[in-house]
Parts: structure tokens; C-alpha cells; sequence
């Protein structure tokens, strides 16, 4: 296999959208919030393709997109912290039949370098608890838990 890793472009889309669903697909029975009927989407693609303060990123097995993820400066929403601003990385995923190859852990660190480049010393993520596979990814690239978000659902 030939892998190659390149910046998004909008010609991308259809093809982002596709993996989109896919990871959505993946996640909702991890999020009992998450509508599970219909297509929903998280992210505004063409926006974090177009926008300064965002990268994103696929891998391509040819011309086949087989992986993404992006990285955005986010500012913090609040007066607090050290830096007025943090990376956020989001969208990473992998078509199954590629899995295992190490093309997450690429996408990764190209997005975390993309964010070094731009100032950013604080880089965080979101990941589902029961993902053990995703988390054990993200603590091999240095993440460590930072906070646990909890839930209660009454319905």
C-alpha cells in the first residue's frame, strides 16, 4: 500500500461526509444522547477545510481516503487558564480495513505538529470511555486523562 497524507481540500467532501457517517455509526451506541435514527452530523467540514484556524487532514490509499482528522485553535471560554487559546483535535478516524496500520497515530501527529506550529502548547481531545482502543491510541501519542465529563439520563 501506498499512503500518502495530505491537507483536506473541498473536493474532499463527499468523501469526509461518507467517513463522518461512519464514525457516527461507531459512536452512537456509546452516547445514548445521540439521535440513533437519521443522518446527523458533528462537524462543518467544508468551514474547518476553508478556516485559518483549523487543519484538516486524510490519508489516501491511492486516491482512496481511508483516514482524517483535524486540528482547530479553539480559544478558551473563560478568563482562567494560562494561555487564551488551546488546540482541539476531532474527527479521527479510520475505515476498519485499515485499522492497525499506524495511519491514526500518523494523522495525529501531523495535527499535534500543525498545532505546535501555531503556538498551541495545550492540545486536547474528546474520547468516549468504553473506546479502550481509541484511548489506548491517544495515551501512545502522550494524551493523558485530563477531566471526566459525567452523565445521568432520566428518560
Amino acid at each position: 500500500m501506498n499512503m500518502t497524507t495530505r491537507a483536506a481540500t473541498l473536493d474532499d467532501l463527499e468523501a469526509l461526509n461518507v467517513l463522518q457517517q461512519a464514525l457516527i455509526e461507531v459512536e452512537r451506541p456509546m452516547d445514548a444522547s445521540l439521535r440513533q435514527q437519521g443522518t446527523i452530523y458533528y462537524y462543518d467540514l467544508a468551514e474547518l477545510i476553508t478556516s485559518e484556524k483549523s487543519e484538516v487532514l486524510v490519508v489516501c490509499n491511492q486516491e482512496e481516503i481511508v483516514g482524517c482528522g483535524y486540528g482547530l485553535i479553539k480559544p478558551h471560554d473563560r478568563d482562567i487558564y494560562i494561555t487564551t487559546h488551546y488546540g482541539y483535535i476531532g474527527f479521527m478516524y479510520v475505515k476498519e480495513a485499515y485499522r492497525g496500520k499506524g495511519l491514526g497515530q500518523v494523522i495525529l501527529n501531523k495535527l499535534v505538529e500543525w498545532l505546535k506550529s501555531r503556538g498551541m502548547s495545550d492540545i486536547r481531545l474528546q474520547v468516549y470511555q468504553n473506546n479502550p482502543n481509541a484511548i489506548k491510541a491517544y495515551e501512545k501519542a502522550g494524551f493523558q486523562s485530563h477531566l471526566i465529563e459525567m452523565q445521568l439520563k432520566t428518560e
